[in-house]
Formats: structure tokens, sequence, C-alpha cells
């Protein structure tokens, strides 16, 4: 039968925005049961109730758990773009560009704190679709990765080339190692998280400049040469070249 508004039969965008309306309400719903009850014990039927859907049409528009995470990871990224470059627009120092990609982060991320640890029991698992390294996170990786190249090239710092092809991956890393730190801290307000990134920065930002020594070289393009050979993509499974 077709979907009809007030008996007419819906226009395909009327019907567009509509499933539009209702992947992103399953999605909210879900985050909500995350946060209330954890990753653990909310599933799919719970979700569908919970949305006042079928459970069939919940797995029409995400067709596991696992894909409500995915979700869950591009949804933070995007909210995590629109509040973050803003406030890099008129800063040029490298040093507060990334303090303030990072703090933004941990900012958009504070209201999932609680059931962060439930779903990265999982997360961990190499073979899992929710690994930050999996086929299946390779949309959000690539947008990260992207974001950190704007963060690279907008500002005024000074390296060699090959360091700055690289760095927005590197910088990636690094803030999965932040979000790692974060996912197990317990001081109020993730406040030692904030304090991991305010310290770590400077010592990231004088090891760049460190990179433009001649006698650094060497060893720069041998660190290099590594990461590429063990990032993700060289395996076929990861992010694309920033």
């Amino acid at each position: 039968m077709a979907d009809t508004l007030d008996g007419v039969t819906a226009a395909p965008a009327a019907r567009s925005a509509r499933g539009e309306q209702t992947r992103q309400l399953i999605l909210e719903t879900a985050l909500r049961l995350f946060r209330e009850d954890g990753y653990d014990a909310t599933t799919m039927r719970a979700v569908a109730a919970a949305a006042g859907v079928s459970v069939g049409n919940a797995y029409y528009y995400y067709e596991s758990k696992e894909h409500l995470i995915q979700a869950y990871y591009e949804q933070i990224g995007t909210t995590h773009r629109a509040l973050a470059m803003p406030r890099l627009a008129d800063t040029r120092p490298l040093a507060d560009r990334l303090r303030i990609a990072l703090r933004t982060h941990l900012e958009v991320c504070e209201p999932y704190r609680a059931f962060a640890g439930g779903f990265f029991k999982v997360a961990a698992d190499p073979r899992s679709p929710l690994s930050p390294f999996s086929a299946e996170s390779a949309v959000a990786r690539d947008e990260a990765i992207d974001f950190f190249a704007t963060v690279v090239n907008g500002s005024s710092a000074r390296m060699p080339a090959a360091l700055r092809a690289e760095l927005p991956r590197l910088l990636w890393l690094m803030h999965m190692g932040v979000v790692l730190y974060w996912v197990h801290d317990r001081s109020p307000g993730a406040e030692k998280s904030y304090e991991l990134v305010d310290r770590v920065v400077p010592l990231t930002v004088k090891a760049i400049a460190l990179s433009r020594l001649p006698g650094v070289r060497n060893l720069l393009d041998d660190v290099l040469a590594l990461v590429r050979a063990l990032s993700p993509d060289q395996r076929g499974t990861a992010a694309r070249s920033p």
C-alpha cells in the first residue's frame, strides 16, 4: 500500500524526510537507553519499544546494536566538528588548535561517559565492528582524520612535508589514546582527562618543532615509515590518506 499524507500519496521527498525522522528517533532513543540502562542491558527490542516503532522497523534502519554505535560515532564526530570549527576560526598556533580539538571532543562526549565503558569492552576486541580500526568504522575514522588535517593545515606551524602528510593520522591515534584514558577516568567532570590534554599538547607541539632539525630527519623518516606500514589502510581496512 502506498504511503499517504491526508489521503494523498506521499511524495518520495516526504517519505525520505519521514524515514530520516524515524532513523533519528531510533538512534536518540538508543543513546538514551544506553545512558540509562547501560550498553549490555539495552536490546534492539527495548529500543524499538521505547521509540514506539516495530522491532522490524528498528532493524530496517539499524541492522544491529553495533550499527547504532557506528551511528553514534558518526553523530559525535558531526557534533564535535560543528562545535570546534567556530572556535578554531581565528586561532593559528597549532598548540591552541589542537587543545581546542581535543577538549571540545571531551565536552561533546561527556553526556555518554556513563555507558562508554560498556561498549568499550566490545570495541577493544580487534575483531569487533566497533573497533575504531575496523572496516565498519572507516567513515567515522576518515572524517576524524580529515578534521585533524584541518587542525594542522589551518595552523601556523612549520614542519617537513612528509610529517604534515602523516600528522593528521598521528594526531587521531593520540586522540584515541585520550579517549581510552577518558573511558577509564572517574574524576569529577573528567577533569583528569582535560589535564591530560593540557599536558600532552605542548609535548606534541615541541616534538613537531624538533622534526625540523637536520639530525632528527632520519629518525623521523623511520618513524613515518613505521606508521605507514602499520596503518590500518595498509591492511586494506582503514582510512584514506589525509
